[in-house]
């Protein structure tokens, strides 16, 4: 009896922690996909309600969020999803370029055949999503590729450290690839860089990298020309 009420409540602390981690995964993918604006105003209850959890787990969620600079609380006003900051634009792409070419390099050595098939699988999944013009589904799947060359590489704390830098550019890149800003020719740097770490040519894969990474540079001015309520400093 005992163990059955000590493992009843281990399920539903994990239960419990689920709905944590889900509601504030779920609100924050929103909050990069765009499905939640910059500038928006949120409740919990709506918040709630479209997620399908209860309230004391979107409370939470909103506290972390806060904390991490994607929700803004003001008193009397209510809570918003935080515009976009140029700055952390600037500091996330400054650290995705640094790291991604010192991995892409070390993969050329360290990549296994596992990681390599799985990078081969990704390509073929993004041809699919460009032909199909699925902007959501090729940002998800350019994250991947990218994931898979620091997993390859026994990188993954560097990866999720590179991430927790990355919201906000992750935003204007959002609404770059909503704009159809060069998807082909995103794939086709992804397939140059996966021949290069197959053929174990770390040069050429630094420079492919680095031409990637200055491609997916977004044009901050053009961004916020066009979507100028989106960004710190704008009107709302």
């Amino acid at each position: 009896m005992l163990i059955n009420k000590l493992s009843e409540k281990g399920e539903e602390k994990i239960t419990q922690q689920s709905m944590r981690s889900n509601g504030y995964s779920a609100i924050k993918d929103q909050i990069i996909k765009l499905e939640l604006r910059p500038g928006q105003k949120v409740t919990e209850n709506e918040l709630a309600e479209r997620f399908q959890v209860s309230r004391t787990p979107i409370r939470e969620a909103i506290v972390r969020l806060s904390q991490e600079g994607l929700i803004d609380v003001y008193p009397q006003r209510g809570t918003f999803v935080s515009l976009i900051d140029e700055e952390h634009v600037e500091e996330g792409r400054f650290m995705r370029e640094h790291m991604e070419i010192a991995v892409v390099k070390l993969a050329c050595e360290k990549l296994s055949g596992t990681a390599l098939q799985d990078l081969s699988e990704n390509l073929v999944l993004q041809e699919m999503s460009v032909k199909e013009k699925n902007y959501q589904r090729i940002f998800q799947l350019d994250e991947d590729f990218h994931r898979i060359i620091f997993a390859g590489c026994r990188k993954q704390r560097t990866w999720q450290s590179v991430q927790s830098m990355m919201v906000n550019l992750n935003r204007t890149r959002m609404l770059s690839l909503a704009s159809e800003y060069n998807w082909e020719m995103i794939l086709h740097q992804h397939q140059h860089i996966y021949e290069a770490v197959k053929n174990q040519k770390p040069e050429e894969a630094e420079h492919i990298m680095k031409e990637h990474l200055s491609l997916v540079n977004i044009d901050l001015a053009e961004l916020k020309e066009r979507y100028a309520h989106y960004f710190q400093g704008e009107e709302t």
